[in-house]
């Protein structure tokens, strides 16, 4: 899929777009997040710490938004039948990573949540489960960074390879 993605941007935004701004985007959207904006990075020859600075703020900024916001535009969103089961699909798997983490703890089951670069999980679930239970946002916050910060450790070192950390 990176790949793929990668061609894509060669053969249309690589023309006007520059990489960075590419992989900063990338880094932003569900799913593909920063795991995917390094490997992303990776491919196009950015250097490991330009890349993680770039992923790590681009995986950040959807967070607080997320956080504060979710439960009313999902609340809206199923008020107005906008894509209500969809909404619906995403409580229920927020519901299921929390039930399948409460017995660790919040702030570990977080963190290593959004650490750990397993499909499914990311910041933008975490930051989901975070909000959708009420979780203490100080808490939530800190520990999604950390997260964050794990999983850009993580896929580096997949990504980058061991030498591309010393190197």
């Amino acid at each position: 899929m990176a790949e793929s993605l990668v061609n894509w941007y060669n053969n249309s935004l690589g023309t006007f777009l520059p990489k960075e701004v590419f992989i900063f985007l990338v880094s932003m959207v569900p799913l593909v997040e920063l795991r995917g904006g390094l490997i992303i990075a990776k491919l196009l020859g950015i250097g490991l710490l330009k890349a993680n600075i770039i992923c790590i703020i681009g995986n950040i900024i959807p967070i607080p938004f997320i956080l504060l916001f979710i439960k009313k535009i999902f609340a809206f969103m199923k008020d107005h039948n906008i894509l209500k089961g969809f909404v619906e699909k995403l409580e229920a798997r927020a519901t299921k990573k929390r039930e399948e983490g409460a017995e660790k703890g919040e702030f570990l089951f977080l963190l290593l949540f959004v650490g750990i670069p397993v499909p499914g999980t990311g910041a933008w679930t975490g930051s989901l489960i975070a909000s959708l239970f009420e979780f203490d946002i100080k808490k939530a916050s800190v520990a999604i960074f950390l997260g964050i910060l794990l999983a850009a450790l993580l896929v580096s070192i997949f990504s980058y390879g061991f030498l591309g950390l010393v190197v």
